[in-house]
């Protein structure tokens, strides 16, 4: 190996040593609304799917897996030092006094009972009532969000953990004639308190503390 790594050999060399390259398409969501539950209680959709002919009894289950596999794209989040400029004896430096972190945008496949949309439609009317104009308790509508780099394996390689997130805003959805044998999608931004790293450990617990959730909203 040369001095300062000039040699392809010494690029292949790194990634032989770390596992090769990251693969953008190696990833996983998981997240639950808050008021979430086990069953889908959605009248509308059953009376749709049994008058189309295409009732399926899997569409009473609210399965987390769905949301990860119908999530197209997504974002790790970024984060910003926010800083002022100090006036030094010689020249102005800047100096840290905290940090912004970025939203973050998911795009998910649409469904033809509109599945994730109507779960957003739901959530975003937990954060406000337009009906009574009201703002609710920021408890009743926030839930933390994992998402996680996978490698070839499936296996998660770096997790990050939004806590106490929210949507903010459902982009519209275009309706084209012209659009044929095309999938819909729908693309949500979502923001939060802060985010953290993850290990393998807190991203199987805070599944679990959300599959608990579901199971107590099922039952109340």
């Amino acid at each position: 190996m040369s001095l300062l790594g000039s040699s392809i050999d010494d690029l292949k060399g790194v990634f032989n040593k770390r596992q090769g390259v990251s693969q953008p398409n190696r990833f996983m969501v998981y997240m639950q609304p808050p008021a979430s539950s086990l069953l889908n209680l959605d009248i509308n959709t059953a009376i749709t799917g049994a008058l189309s002919g295409n009732l399926n009894l899997g569409s009473f289950i609210n399965d987390p897996r769905d949301v990860t596999l119908l999530c197209e794209s997504c974002s790790l989040p970024g984060r910003l030092i926010t800083t002022i400029d100090f006036q030094n004896y010689k020249q102005a430096i800047k100096i840290p006094y905290g940090f912004i972190n970025e939203d973050v945008s998911f795009t998910f496949l649409l469904t033809g009972d509109y599945y994730m949309k109507k779960m957003f439609d739901s959530w975003m009317a937990l954060v406000f009532d337009t009906e009574k104009y009201e703002l609710q308790y920021k408890d009743k509508y926030v839930a933390d969000v994992k998402i996680a780099q996978l490698n070839k394996d499936n296996i998660p390689i770096y997790t990050i953990g939004l806590q106490k997130a929210f949507p903010i805003s459902i982009n519209a959805i275009s309706l084209d004639n012209n659009s044929d044998n095309t999938i819909q999608r729908v693309t949500v931004t979502m923001t939060y308190e802060n985010f953290v790293v993850n290990g393998l450990f807190d991203l199987a617990k805070g599944i679990g503390k959300g599959l608990m959730n579901s199971v107590t909203n099922t039952f109340n």
